[in-house]
């Protein structure tokens, strides 16, 4: 997610609450922020933790909790559709559309994509390198 590069945790999510209230308040978005909106708005159960303002700036989300990270969930999806529209890596777009035809729309095609990408994401952090693309690609053909 180049967009969300050097950025901290608190300012990434800044950034959702931020794109939140404009798009309530139907004020302009600028593009990444249309995004950002499009993904909320797919995702109503997150509506509390976009809209509890500074709590969820510093909410820690942990499995050991049985929760999941809003934010993260929601950056899985911006990256694959940013993946998705630039085929990066290649032959992602061709997977992309034969998931979403399979389950019948993007957004769930998507929702089976997301644990490749994490994954994938997760090993080249553990092994402090760049993610795997081909390794990528495999688990998403397995799907």
């Amino acid at each position: 997610m180049a967009f969300f590069a050097g950025q901290s945790r608190e300012q990434m999510r800044r950034m959702y609450l931020e794109a939140w209230r404009k798009f309530s308040e139907k004020q302009p978005l600028e593009p990444l922020e249309a995004q950002i909106a499009a993904v909320i708005a797919e995702h109503p159960e997150y509506l509390g933790w976009i809209e509890a303002g500074d709590a969820a700036l510093a909410a820690e989300f942990t499995p050991e909790k049985g929760q999941q990270n809003p934010f993260l969930h929601m950056g899985l999806h911006l990256a694959i559709r940013e993946q998705v529209a630039t085929n990066r890596p290649a032959g992602i777009r061709e997977i992309h559309r034969a998931l979403t035809q399979r389950f019948g729309d993007a957004h769930a095609a998507e929702h089976t994509m997301l644990d490749a990408l994490a994954e994938t994401l997760w090993e080249a952090q553990r092994s402090n390198r760049i993610p795997d693309e081909q390794a990528y690609l495999e688990r998403l053909r397995k799907l």
